[in-house]
């Protein structure tokens, strides 16, 4: 019982997540593996995509909550380009949540992968600055494959998001319009052992955790700046 109430104390003193992170640990790791296999599918997400983009939110394995009902909720992670630009390395995660509400893609039991891709700033805005509705604050596609991504103009696009989606091991772009997300308050401050706003972590000076590490260096490795 001491050593419980010493662990504590410690971890106290140091501001140091006790409860919860193990959760987010996970959440970055399945992230990871998200977006590595997306980007090894040839109709996954596009490289010449993401050279485009200033931010990527991935939600692993997003589920319906109440069956019949349609509303799907996840947890993901966001990850954006550091500098003034958004053009440079990738910068720690930001968590995020995801509420698909009752719009028309309807997933069953099975659990589905979305790779989110902001394509400007001001998709990236809208996103780091509080609750945001695609298709209404923001305007969403299904994200180009194939040849469509080979021959994808983003000016002449105009849409600040793309989505892609995997089931059952099949890759596909697909539009999340009429979902909303959030930053996941509890989790952030779970992962960084104080309060921090989505904003703050992603622009801000703070390390990437040894969790995010596999996800950001897979992020610098394949794309180090914005093209």
């Amino acid at each position: 019982m001491n050593r419980k109430w010493a662990v504590l104390a410690v971890g106290l003193a140091f501001g140091l997540p006790l409860y919860g992170q193990g959760k987010e640990d996970e959440r970055l790791a399945n992230s990871a593996t998200v977006l590595q296999e997306i980007l090894s599918e040839d109709n996954g997400l596009p490289k010449n995509i993401l050279d485009k983009a200033d931010c990527v939110l991935v939600f692993p394995s997003v589920k319906k909550v109440a069956i019949g009902i349609g509303t799907s909720y996840g947890r993901g992670a966001l990850v954006c380009r550091r500098g003034p630009s958004m053009n440079a390395a990738w910068s720690a995660p930001a968590m995020y949540s995801l509420d698909q509400g009752s719009i028309g893609i309807q997933l069953g039991s099975t659990a589905t992968d979305f790779v989110v891709v902001i394509m400007n700033q001001k998709g990236a805005d809208q996103i780091l600055n509080g609750k945001t509705k695609l298709g209404s604050n923001a305007a969403a596609a299904a994200g180009p494959t194939g040849a469509q991504a080979t021959a994808y103009n983003a000016d002449a696009m105009k849409a600040d998001v793309l989505t892609y989606s995997r089931s059952k091991g099949l890759f596909a772009g697909v539009s999340l319009e009429g979902a909303t997300m959030d930053s996941d308050n509890d989790a952030n401050k779970a992962l960084y052992g104080k309060a921090l706003s989505a904003k703050e972590i992603v622009t801000g000076s703070e390390p990437v955790v040894a969790a995010a590490k596999p996800l950001v260096d897979l992020l610098d490795k394949t794309s180090p700046a914005r093209k």
